[in-house]
């Protein structure tokens, strides 16, 4: 079982909603414990991004699936405007 850590990012802590949903998939899990926290901050902004609750619940959705499949940042996205 992996640790429940959750590692943050370097500008923006990690949202009780996503992790949640990251401590419930182990292999997104893992790959977020894997990654740098540059790219955990990336992940995190554009959780966080959007306006509307139903676009944020479908970017946690689609960001587990994509860390499930290995990848380290958000796809087609401008990055963190924070850092």
């Amino acid at each position: 079982m992996p640790s429940k850590k959750n590692s943050t990012g370097v500008v923006h802590k990690i949202p009780s909603d996503f992790k949640r949903a990251l401590v419930a998939d182990p292999k997104a899990f893992a790959t977020w414990e894997d990654i740098t926290p540059l790219a955990r901050n990336e992940w995190i902004c554009w959780v966080i991004s959007p306006k509307q609750p139903e676009t944020r619940i479908r970017r946690i959705k689609v960001g587990l699936s994509k860390l499930r499949g290995g990848m380290r940042r958000p796809c087609c996205w401008a990055g963190c405007t924070h850092r």
